[in-house]
């Protein structure tokens, strides 16, 4: 979910609206995908509710799910030809890769970008460029720490490529991790997503590599923290080689 900027001259609320609008920008709301998972908990909280150990474990339960499950507003750049972290997290490495084969992105070494999700993330992921999806292929795999090098290779993972205006094409892949047991993409072979628009899930613990053409500078370093669909990560090449 990407929010433009209000526009220049926009009448600002007033009174309790204004209250309400400061609250929705600070609150994250909730990615579908966990109205289930908060769900669960609350019901246990409202049989419990004689019992006041449950009810605080039913409730505590549902507010860590729901800070899981968050799904903030953000706003991408609007520079032409960057590339914008796909996800919240710590970047795990900043080198070239041979990019899946599921891909098609060929077997020679294109500049990757890695980023590590820990429990503690927002766990959507967001387009990390416009473009339209051509490939969507599930791999089943290991569970191993997201965080090593192996995990790209080897791990349960689901690979989307995207091909810009330009032609450019652009490989990202959601991996699971140790405590993650389940990707979800929704995108679809077809759909036209704008930059930093949100496409996925993951559950519990994850890494999100994207993969860019051969040519593109990469802008971020190692342990560096970004922001899903506002860091810039990368500039892609002028002339893109496909």
């Amino acid at each position: 979910m990407a929010r433009k900027p209000t526009p220049a001259g926009t009448p600002p609320t007033s009174g309790a609206a204004h209250v309400v609008d400061l609250i929705k920008k600070a609150v994250p709301p909730l990615h579908p995908g966990g109205v289930p998972f908060v769900a669960a908990p609350l019901v246990v909280a409202a049989l419990g509710r004689n019992r006041k150990w449950v009810r605080r474990a039913g409730l505590a339960s549902a507010a860590a799910t729901a800070t899981f499950f968050r799904h903030p507003h953000r706003v991408p750049p609007n520079r032409v030809g960057v590339v914008v972290a796909p996800a919240d997290g710590e970047v795990a490495l900043v080198d070239t890769a041979v990019p899946p084969a599921e891909l098609g992105l060929g077997t020679e070494p294109l500049p990757r970008v890695s980023i590590f999700l820990s429990v503690l993330d927002v766990h959507v992921q967001r387009s990390p460029v416009g473009g339209t999806v051509r490939k969507v292929v599930h791999q089943p795999g290991k569970f191993l720490s997201a965080d090593l090098s192996d995990a790209s290779e080897v791990n349960e993972r689901t690979s989307m490529l995207l091909e810009m205006r330009d032609g450019a094409l652009v490989g990202v892949v959601q991996i699971a991790g140790l405590l993650a047991r389940r990707i979800v993409c929704d995108a679809q072979v077809g759909d036209t997503l704008p930059i930093g628009d949100t496409y996925g899930l993951i559950r519990f613990g994850s890494r999100v590599d994207t993969y860019l053409p051969a040519g593109s500078t990469l802008l971020v370093e190692r342990g560096q923290r970004t922001i899903g669909a506002e860091t810039v990560i990368a500039a892609l090449p002028s002339d893109p080689v496909l």
